[in-house]
C-alpha cells in the first residue's frame, strides 16, 4: 500500500475527509516553502500538493500562474525543489504529491524523473496535461517504483472516459469541479454532486474535488456531496503571497485550520 492509499484508508476508518492544500514551490522562496510544508502538516493537512513552477502552466489560473512566474524569476528549478524536499519530507507526516506538467518529465526521462522524485520522498504525481491515451507510459513505471499518478476527471468528460480514468487513476481520483483553470470561485457547481455519484458507480477509489474551492463553506458542501478529499489551491497560494513570509505563513496556517474544521464538522 502506498503512503497516499494508506492515508485514505486510515481516514476512511475514522470517516474523515482529507484536506489537500496546494502551494507553489519557490514562492516566495524555497526556504519559506519548506516552512509552509511543515506548517500545513501541523495545521490539519492530510496530503500536500506541491506545484513545480512551469513557464507555460495551461491548467493554472492567475493566482498560481503569478506564483509560478515569481518562483521561476527567483531561480526555482526542479533540482532545487527536490533538494529542498529531501531535507524537509522526513519532518512531514503528510504524503507529498508533486503537481507538474508533462514536458519536464519527458525532458528528464520518465525513469530518471521517477527515481529522483522517489529518492526525494515524493509519494505521488498529478500531471494535468497528461492525456489518458498516453498515461500508461507513466502509470506503469510509477506503480513499479511505488509512486501514485493521480488522473483528473473533467466535468465535461463523457461517461466512457470518466470510467476509464477512474479505473486507471492511482491513489485517488482528482475531480475538477469547474470547466477551465484553477482559481477561486464564489460557489461550487451542483453538477459536482452528480459526477461524484457517477464515479462511485465505476470504482471505490477515493475521490478528491479541486479547482475553485476557496471558502470553508465550499469545503463543507463538497464533503456533504460525498467527496473523500477537498483540494484547496489558489486560496492558499494567495494567502502565502500576501505581506511578509511570516505573515503569509500565519495566514495559511489559520486558513488551513478553518478548512479542516469545516470538513470535520460536515
Amino acid at each position: 500500500m502506498t503512503p497516499i492509499s494508506e492515508c485514505f484508508a486510515n481516514l476512511a476508518q475514522r470517516r474523515e475527509c482529507a484536506l489537500i492544500p496546494f502551494i507553489t514551490a519557490g514562492d516566495p522562496d524555497l526556504e519559506t516553502t519548506a516552512k509552509a510544508l511543515r506548517l500545513l502538516d501541523d495545521s490539519g493537512a492530510d496530503i500536500i500538493e506541491l506545484g513545480v513552477p512551469y513557464s507555460d502552466p495551461l491548467a493554472d489560473g492567475p493566482v498560481i500562474q503569478a506564483a509560478a512566474t515569481r518562483a521561476l524569476q527567483r531561480g526555482t528549478t526542479l533540482d532545487r525543489v527536490l533538494e529542498m524536499l529531501t531535507s524537509t519530507i522526513p519532518d512531514v507526516r503528510s504524503p507529498i504529491i508533486l503537481f507538474t506538467y508533462y514536458n519536464p518529465i519527458l525532458n528528464r526521462g520518465i525513469e530518471q524523473f521517477l527515481e529522483q522524485v522517489k529518492q526525494a520522498g515524493v509519494s505521488g504525481l498529478v500531471v494535468p496535461d497528461l492525456p489518458l491515451e498516453e498515461a500508461r507510459g507513466l502509470l506503469e513505471p510509477a506503480a513499479a517504483i511505488g509512486i501514485d499518478v493521480t488522473l483528473l476527471v473533467a466535468p465535461t468528460s463523457s461517461a466512457e472516459r470518466i470510467e476509464a480514468i477512474a479505473r486507471a487513476s492511482q491513489g485517488f481520483i482528482y475531480l475538477v469541479s469547474v470547466t477551465g483553470v484553477t482559481g477561486m470561485r464564489t460557489q461550487i457547481e451542483t453538477r459536482v454532486s452528480d459526477i461524484l455519484k457517477q464515479i462511485r458507480g465505476y470504482t471505490d477509489k477515493p475521490i478528491g474535488v479541486g479547482f475553485g474551492i476557496s471558502q470553508p463553506e465550499h469545503a463543507t458542501q463538497v464533503r456533504e456531496w460525498g467527496a473523500d478529499a477537498v483540494i484547496v489551491g489558489s486560496a492558499v497560494v494567495k494567502r502565502l503571497a500576501e505581506g511578509t513570509p511570516a505573515q503569509g505563513l500565519d495566514a495559511v496556517g489559520e486558513f488551513c485550520h478553518q478548512i479542516k474544521n469545516a470538513i470535520a464538522l460536515a
